[in-house]
């Protein structure tokens, strides 16, 4: 079930294998053409979230990828987690130097990358990129430092849709009631489930898509990468699909100990900066495969909401995100260039009038 790009990924695994290959460094140094390697040896420790642990495809794919390194004198040490919450500990307690995990798990180091995930801020995945070219820019880039921790980059995961067991909770009014999987560290997706009148049911990574699949939740939200490894087909059945709007983008993160990495890298800046370029081209990558994986889907599961039902939900992602931020959950620098970043690819949008955000 966990694979890297090269091996058909699944879910949120496969951005975090990229954001994996890109920590080691090699790659855009080669993509560079000019980096030399370090002086002296530079040991670093990368935690890894791998579902399958140390023998999983992702956590075999950073050791194939801590070989190349070596030829840049760089030592990699990489430490595989079945549970993505004791990798994020460990990387706190400085037990690591770096850690590929999900967006919505790096907000605590980072409020202003871990808001990217928003609801409704990420339209579509080319959203995604102009975020992260943007994170190297002069007023930015110091945005995603805080601390003793940096974010690095950012990768998408795949649009994160509502599937449901009945077709006819086609309509937010329909969704009165139901009960709806939410991830157990997200606060505010159990919100956003409140608000709407429906029943939020705490879950995880490992449960949600077993509570979907037997009942026992009417309504998941996940990316189309999550239908074949999961086998959420069971959950739909005969009545049940996907609704082509996307509620978020869910992303992976880089998260580097800059304090600690800077004692023994002095170009660390440089070399974050090209390292982020690199990164461009691998999400053109990953995107690529995401879509192939979303047209591989049967078209029967793919549902449209009304037009007048799907304006609704628009705007009731956006109050809901206007609101998020105002209570604290969400980056207000973030959700003001997240803005930007849509009116600049809609200019036409209601909202691009507007100031809230």
């Amino acid at each position: 079930m966990v694979r890297s790009i090269s091996r058909k990924p699944a879910l949120w695994q496969a951005g975090l294998a990229l954001a994996a290959s890109i920590a080691l460094t090699a790659g855009p140094a080669v993509a560079a053409g000019k980096d030399t390697p370090l002086l002296k040896p530079l040991n670093v420790t990368l935690c890894v979230f791998d579902i399958q642990g140390a023998r999983g495809d992702i956590s075999r794919y950073a050791q194939d990828l801590a070989l190349d390194a070596r030829q840049w004198n760089i030592h990699l040490n990489i430490r595989s987690y079945t549970d993505e919450r004791i990798a994020a500990e460990e990387f706190k307690a400085g037990q690591c130097d770096g850690v590929a995990l999900s967006t919505l798990r790096a907000r605590p180091f980072n409020k202003f990358i871990g808001s990217i995930d928003s609801i409704g801020a990420a339209p579509d995945y080319r959203h995604i990129k102009a975020i992260a070219a943007a994170l190297d820019h002069p007023r930015i880039n110091p945005l995603t430092i805080s601390g003793d921790f940096q974010a690095v980059t950012v990768m998408p995961l795949g649009a994160s849709y509502v599937m449901v067991n009945n077709r006819h909770i086609d309509s937010i009014d329909k969704a009165l009631g139901k009960k709806v999987a939410v991830l157990d560290f997200d606060k505010p997706q159990s919100l956003i489930v409140q608000r709407l009148g429906a029943r939020a049911v705490s879950s995880d990574y490992f449960s949600f898509g077993n509570r979907f699949n037997n009942g026992e939740v009417d309504i998941i939200m996940a990316p189309a990468l999550a239908v074949k490894p999961l086998e959420l087909d069971k959950g739909m059945g005969a009545y049940g699909g996907i609704y082509r709007l996307p509620l978020t983008q869910v992303t992976g993160t880089l998260l580097i100990n800059r304090t600690r990495l800077l004692k023994e890298v002095p170009d660390l800046d440089a070399r974050i900066s090209r390292l982020r370029e690199y990164a461009l081209v691998e999400i053109d990558k990953a995107v690529s495969y995401i879509r192939k994986q979303e047209q591989a889907i049967p078209a029967g599961y793919w549902l449209d909401l009304p037009p007048a039902e799907q304006e609704k939900y628009l705007h009731m992602m956006r109050d809901s995100r206007i609101q998020l931020t105002r209570e604290g959950y969400y980056d207000t620098r973030m959700m003001s260039l997240m803005k930007k970043v849509r009116c600049r690819y809609e200019p036409g949008s209601y909202e691009c009038t507007m100031d809230e955000e």
